[in-house]
């Protein structure tokens, strides 16, 4: 194909995959690419997923977005982490917070250190060392360079917003680019008869819509991937039992925290998303072990204000497609396939996707070599992530009722049993090819679900016991001065990026 030949790309649905795949491509527009997005407002999206990891920054700042429109126009706060409650034990409490803890001493991780020290007697939990927790629990956010040190890095961050909100705002985006929506609904889908690929969909008025390369978004039912490529579907329910969830608003009330909570429940865990406007909530459960009436019965039970809705129901079983990219479709969003929310990794997951795509761009369908290649990144992206999430729920001393029973004793992948193993054994904890987590991530989750080295790196003994007890000291005094000087994030929105409507 020549350069001056168009390439079509058409996206089936619309919804924040859809939405963030046609923003993102609209400037192909200028290279001979056609991007046209297929939506029918009489078909809902999910919409559930509100909560984001800082790597949605590069997204919105590839787009050129500005950050304080961005969160006026989708009622949005901000995100320093996510905090645990009750999933090592009924009790307890951990964060998982963005950005670094601590600080490496030459070549050695800083949790050989504050083993040793707590070894010692007198280090104190991660999060004491940890800039984003002393802030998140402070209540208190900033953006850029810090102001009472030069020895630490911004404050990395990310977002909790209206999903469907984003995806206004992104279409918006989209169309003022360029990018041509089509409105109506697909009843039929055609595949070529010599290669399998799909050739064009028909919509519910008779109209025809081809394209070369296809991008599906149209939600778990994967309209093209699995309706019409029958691609297959690869099962983890074993490793992550919960398959339903229950999605409700309710009225601001508790406290305005500048994260995301998790609270592990009889048969799964609650989320609590503080937005301008409202709090998002949801129950994630395993239907083995509690009924969807008891499950809406904890969620409304359990809210910080009146609920502004009636309970929303998903089914899902965990797990991905057999391809993700296969022949000339690419599934993006839930089309690709669904891992539940513990980590706020659904919407990085679109952006990882897109971003994989754009890598690779075929001009035309694309080639069987590039599909390979795709395939592979994506495959290795799901299953670190499934490890990480995975970790939460075997890792886990909770024996209260049947589910975390089945938890605990469940088998777990081999490639996590290793990680906990090595961490177990020796405190080393290693990055896999490029993973989404990072050897921090993982770190303060290990340990705050209950799994702590037997024994440290020799080269931490190197430091004297005074010194490291002074590094320890000093680390702590730097973050607790830099978070004392930070406005509260109800401020901080209030004087930057307060919506209209909150």
């Amino acid at each position: 194909m020549t350069q001056q030949q168009h390439t079509a790309i058409t996206i089936v649905g619309g919804g924040t995959a859809g939405w963030m795949s046609a923003a993102i491509l609209a400037p192909l527009r200028e290279d001979g690419y056609r991007i046209r997005l297929i939506e029918s407002e009489e078909i809902g999206t999910v919409g559930v997923g509100e909560a984001t990891i800082p790597q949605i920054n590069l997204y919105n700042q590839a787009l050129g977005i500005d950050e304080d429109e961005f969160l006026r126009a989708t009622n949005g706060t901000f995100k320093l982490g996510i905090e645990f409650v009750d999933w090592g034990r009924l009790g307890t409490r951990y964060m998982h917070a963005f950005g670094d803890v601590g600080r490496d001493i030459g070549i050695v991780p800083f949790q050989h250190y504050w083993h040793r020290a707590r070894e010692l007697g007198f280090a104190k939990d991660l999060g004491h060392y940890s800039l984003n927790e002393t802030a998140a629990l402070a209540g208190r956010v900033q953006r850029g360079r810090l102001r009472t040190t030069d020895a630490l890095p911004p404050m990395p961050y990310a977002f909790h917003f209206d999903a469907s909100l984003y995806a206004a705002f992104l279409r918006r985006l989209a169309e003022t680019r360029g990018v041509e929506r089509i409105e109506g609904k697909i009843v039929d889908v055609t595949l070529d008869g010599a290669s399998g690929d799909v050739s064009s969909v028909t919509l519910d008025r008779a109209e025809t819509v081809s394209g070369d390369l296809f991008i599906d978004c149209s939600g778990f039912r994967g309209l093209l991937i699995e309706g019409a490529l029958k691609t297959g579907y690869e099962d983890w329910s074993r490793w992550l039992p919960c398959d339903r969830a229950l999605a409700a608003p309710c009225a601001n009330g508790g406290e305005f925290t500048p994260y995301t909570r998790s609270t592990a429940r009889a048969a799964g865990w609650k989320w609590r998303i503080p937005l301008q406007h409202r709090v998002g909530n949801g129950y994630v459960y395993c239907s083995e072990f509690i009924g969807d009436d008891e499950a809406a019965s904890t969620l409304l039970g359990n809210l910080d204000g009146a609920a502004q809705a009636q309970p929303r129901p998903l089914r899902f079983t965990a797990g991905k497609r057999r391809k993700v990219w296969n022949r000339n479709v690419v599934a993006l969003g839930l089309a690709s396939g669904f891992m539940e929310p513990l980590e706020s990794t659904s919407i990085h997951l679109v952006q990882t996707g897109i971003q994989r795509l754009l890598h690779m761009l075929p001009r035309g369908r694309g080639t069987a070599a590039e599909a390979a290649e795709f395939n592979r990144q994506t495959q290795a992206e799901y299953e670190h992530i499934r490890d990480f999430l995975v970790l939460h729920y075997t890792a886990t001393e909770r024996d209260d009722t049947p589910f975390w029973r089945h938890c605990a004793a469940m088998p777990v992948p081999d490639s996590l049993n290793q990680r906990i193993e090595l961490f177990r054994d020796s405190g080393h904890i290693f990055r896999r090819d490029g993973e989404l987590f990072t050897p921090v991530a993982w770190l303060q989750v290990l340990v705050g679900q209950g799994i702590l080295p037997r024994g440290h790196h020799p080269m931490a003994d190197s430091v004297s016991v005074d010194d490291l007890r002074s590094y320890l000291q000093t680390w702590e005094a730097l973050l607790t001065r830099e978070v004392r000087q930070m406005a509260s994030q109800a401020d901080f929105i209030s004087n930057n990026c307060m919506a209209q409507a909150a």
